[in-house]
């Protein structure tokens, strides 16, 4: 099945398997995850993205790609990129460290991209959080918007499990191992469903 086929047919699977999550697909109408093609770039950017609010990340994001040769997150550039360049854009020491380990690793072929599309999800995940500054979250994410594998559910994402909690209206943040028992009427579709979470927090009364 297609990921285009994957968005068609999800949302219809899980109105029927979740009625918590059907509220919430007929206010926010079809998935529109759109995957990003370039892997090292995906990657580069779900790094520079993490523990920040969307619009601090993306403003960071374009005042470092403005400075980059190729007006994108290349590994060569990345590489060759000054430390007060970094500083400039607004990019922390750790992460300037973590771009610069990624790019540096890219270049070497120590982390290749090409064969990921053939690996299950756990081997993808097991080889991503070998580079340093890449945990699961960030394996989870590159497996959705990059990958467009359709059923990863990120666990340790803030955002699913806050819509999680206002879903199932839980008096706490559900732990890894409830997430996991919730969610098993989304399969196979969990990231979908995933993405209809982050929806969620956008609408008052998802019920």
């Amino acid at each position: 099945m297609t990921f285009r086929e994957v968005l068609q047919a999800a949302p219809a699977h899980l109105r029927q398997s979740c009625p918590r999550l059907r509220p919430v697909i007929e206010q926010v109408g079809p998935c529109r995850i759109r995957l990003r093609r370039d892997r090292f770039e995906s990657l580069a950017r779900i790094i520079l993205f993490q523990q920040l609010a969307g619009p601090a990340a993306t403003a960071i994001h374009d005042r470092l790609v403005a400075r980059l040769p190729e007006q994108r997150l290349a590994a060569a550039g990345l590489a060759a990129l000054g430390d007060d360049e970094f500083r400039q854009a607004g990019v922390s020491a750790q992460k300037r460290g973590y771009l610069r380990s990624l790019a540096q690793l890219t270049l070497d072929r120590q982390v290749r991209f090409q064969g990921l599309s053939a690996r299950t999800d756990e081997e993808v995940i097991a080889d991503l959080t070998q580079v340093k500054g890449v945990g699961v979250w960030s394996a989870h994410m590159f497996l959705m918007f990059t990958l467009g594998r359709p059923d990863v559910l990120p666990v340790g994402d803030l955002g699913v499990r806050s819509a999680m909690r206002k879903l199932f209206e839980l008096d706490e943040l559900p732990d890894p191992a409830l997430c996991e028992r919730l969610a098993q009427p989304w399969r196979p579709y969990a990231s979908i469903a995933s993405w209809y979470c982050w929806r969620s927090l956008d609408i008052q009364d998802p019920g």
